[in-house]
Parts: C-alpha cells; structure tokens; sequence
C-alpha cells in the first residue's frame, strides 16, 4: 500500500487489549506532536449516530452521505456498496503524521500484536515478515521485541517510531 504517511496496525484477538494499546499510543503520539489518525476495522454493523438526532434521520431518510460539522470536528457517515479498501480510506488521511489501524491483519504493513495468555495460546500473525513487536502479558519468544502491556507507552511508541523510520523511510518524513 503507497501512503506518504506511515501506518501501523494493532492486531490480535477479540479482547486481547488492541483498543486500551492504542488509545495509550494515541495519547502518547498526541503529546509529542503529531496528528494521528486511527481507522478501526469492524466486522460488524455498528452506528455512529444516536437514534433521533438530526444526522441519523437524515441517514433513515436515505442520504447517501451524511456529513456533521462542528467549529473544531466532522463527521462523515457514507453508504458504500461494499467494504472499502484501506488503501482508499487512507487516502483521505494524508495530512496526518502517522495511521493507526486496529485489525487488517492480512495487509502489508508493520504490525504489532497484542497477545494475552487468558484469550489464546497463539499468535495470529506469528508467521508474518511484517510483525515488528508483540505486546502483551506472555512473551512467545520468536526473536522480535517484546514489550509488557504495562509498559509504559512511551517505551513502545520510542520503538514503534524508531521502526517505522528504518522499514518505511520514503514515507516517513514527518516523523520527528
């Protein structure tokens, strides 16, 4: 996938801790600078908007787009045919520093996996060049760095930011 803005992608199983990593990694990405994006991959429906307010009618209406503006947000909700691809998502992200996605664990991208004991005996992506780390409480030892997930998340976002240079450096530029 060609983005000039580097991404990594959180992966792991259902409840292994994906969201709690990156809300950290946001809020620690957020006090050194950078505009971050985040893109969450869901495999099910899932709303945006609360039932009777003005943006959700519009959409039971059958807008095709809805977007809602604030002074400092906005919001776009859009009908697809089918699931977009991630590369066209990103797309529309390149004035950020960096993407986080949680999930596309099948993408070419730098990974990081967050693996708990109690939720599998295994890596999902164990055998993938493009796992950098692996986050968690048990360390599987296969020869890549290993942080606790009570690490605090400067350590992690050090190394994430010292191997998004090295494995993307074409892409990287504003990464400080």
């Amino acid at each position: 996938m060609k983005s000039r803005v580097p991404i990594i992608s959180i992966v792991g199983r259902s409840n292994s801790g994906k969201t709690t990593l990156i809300v950290k990694l946001v809020k620690e990405l957020k006090l050194r600078g950078f505009k971050v994006a985040t893109i969450k991959h869901s495999h099910h429906n899932f709303e945006l908007d609360t039932e009777g307010k003005d943006s959700w009618l519009h959409t039971q209406a059958g807008a095709d787009a809805v977007v809602v503006v604030s002074q400092k947000m906005l919001g776009i909700i859009r009908q697809t045919p089918n699931e977009l691809p991630l590369s066209e998502i990103v797309n529309g992200l390149q004035d950020m520093n960096i993407i986080v996605v949680e999930g596309y664990k099948t993408e070419n991208l730098p990974k990081i996996e967050v693996f708990r004991k109690e939720v599998s005996a295994e890596l999902i992506c164990k055998e993938d060049k493009n796992l950098t780390a692996v986050v968690g409480d048990k360390n599987p030892e296969i020869g890549i760095p290993f942080f606790s997930i009570d690490d605090k998340a400067s350590t992690i976002v050090d190394f994430l930011l010292s191997n998004l240079k090295k494995s993307t450096p074409d892409h990287c530029s504003q990464i400080k």
